[in-house]
């Protein structure tokens, strides 16, 4: 193997292991969330994470825990104090399910 095809190999090897580390601190986490105490979905963004820390913080739970590892008990206190604190800024819930609220 000549000297520019290992140091292409090299280089290349580099990016494939490093790529996903400068990617991941990049992305925004976005799923739905099902809040069976009130039946309805969450969509869950950067917007409702600083909420769930909010609510970690002001009930001594870890904010660095993931909502998806919280008990069962745990999830429902954190969409009732959710529901509490909304502030009429219920823009992340679909009480509808089908429909989407821009049509």
């Amino acid at each position: 193997m000549g000297l520019n095809a290992r140091w292409f190999a090299t280089l290349a090897l580099a990016m494939a292991l490093v790529s996903p580390i400068l990617t991941t601190g990049c992305s925004e986490h976005h799923y739905q969330v099902y809040d069976s105490y009130y039946h309805d979905y969450h969509h869950w963004s950067n917007g409702e994470e600083g909420y769930y820390r909010q609510w970690a913080t002001e009930n001594h739970r870890d904010p660095n825990r993931d909502y998806r590892r919280l008990d069962k008990d745990d999830q429902q206190h954190y969409w009732q104090w959710r529901h509490q604190n909304d502030h009429g800024h219920n823009h992340d819930h679909d009480h509808d399910h089908d429909h989407d609220a821009r049509s």
